[in-house]
């Protein structure tokens, strides 16, 4: 049946499902669906901006309202990637410490001589009516490493380069937000700040990767998503055939380890019919995209 973009999103939310991937084509409406259903969980009016109190992480957010790049225009010597003020990055920054982690993750799928340099500023507030010191991160540069024990530094990286460092912030992040939930009484975790959160919605995670990375992306997030015991649910959309085979298989195989039931797992398609509405199809239980099976065994 033919639905319009919101009645899709409702669809989506009124699903019982742990896991809901979505394959799409490039151009067919993914990522307006993404946005409504983030406004559909979460509508800006009901949150202050920034707060960390939300019920729905979003990725597509990080890419297009946290991350700029001032090109320095004037004298061509220092661009910086600008990060918007928001409470995401100065708590997994500040409060949780976790720059080495996001570089980390960087380095592990761009390269390891290429290194993100956070920019650390304190910043007054008040808190209960008293003023306190935070620390916040308005910008960072990046420099990378010769071989002689020298590094050229201030240098702009890739778009793609740039996707990956985002998606580490977020990947980070995530980790981060399910082993805090993962603790079963709320009372014992160590912030209650995402005590509201509900879902998480990840429009297109990093393709510009090299196939065996992006395999093992897709392997990690999987593990990462089974791993999550506190009742979140996560919603994926991509338009890249290898990245939807992948985690259309991890996720489709139960893990008894990690207390997962391919059960809790549902796969569709969507795709735009001609009077401009949609429709979101169930995917068999047949990979859709076998012929990359075989390079999962490589990894």
């Amino acid at each position: 049946m033919s639905m319009d973009l919101k009645e899709i999103a409702e669809e989506l939310e009124s699903s019982n499902k742990k896991v809901q991937l979505i394959y799409a084509f490039n151009g067919t409406g993914k990522t307006r669906l993404s946005r409504e259903f983030k406004e559909l969980i979460s509508p800006k009016d009901d949150e202050g901006e920034g707060s960390l109190q939300k019920k729905i992480l979003y990725y597509n957010a990080f890419t297009e309202d946290l991350f700029y790049w001032d090109n320095d225009l004037e004298s061509d010597v220092e661009p910086k990637l600008k990060i918007q003020p928001n409470s995401f990055t100065d708590w997994i920054l500040g409060e949780q410490g976790k720059g080495g982690d996001i570089v980390s993750n960087f380095q592990h799928y761009t390269n390891d001589k290429l290194m993100p340099l956070f920019k650390e500023e304190d910043k007054e507030i008040y808190q209960n009516g008293k003023k306190v010191i935070i620390k916040t991160f308005p910008e960072l540069t990046f420099s990378i490493a010769r071989g002689d024990d020298t590094s050229v530094d201030n240098i702009k990286i890739s778009k793609g380069e740039e996707s990956n460092f985002i998606w580490s912030v977020f990947y980070t992040l995530l980790e981060q937000v399910i082993d805090i939930l993962n603790i079963a009484d709320p009372s014992e975790r160590e912030t209650e700040q995402f005590d509201q959160l509900e879902y998480v919605f990840i429009d297109d995670p990093v393709s510009s990767l090299d196939e065996n990375h992006l395999i093992e992306l897709a392997v990690n997030l999987a593990e990462l998503i089974k791993s999550s015991k506190a009742g979140l649910k996560f919603i994926i959309t991509t338009h890249n055939p290898l990245l939807y085979n992948v985690l259309y298989n991890e996720l489709n195989t139960d893990d008894k380890y990690l207390g997962y039931k391919a059960k809790s797992f549902e796969k569709y398609r969507l795709e735009k019919k001609e009077d401009g509405l949609f429709q979101l199809e169930k995917q068999s239980n047949d990979s859709p995209f076998s012929y990359h099976l075989y390079l999962i065994t490589e990894l």
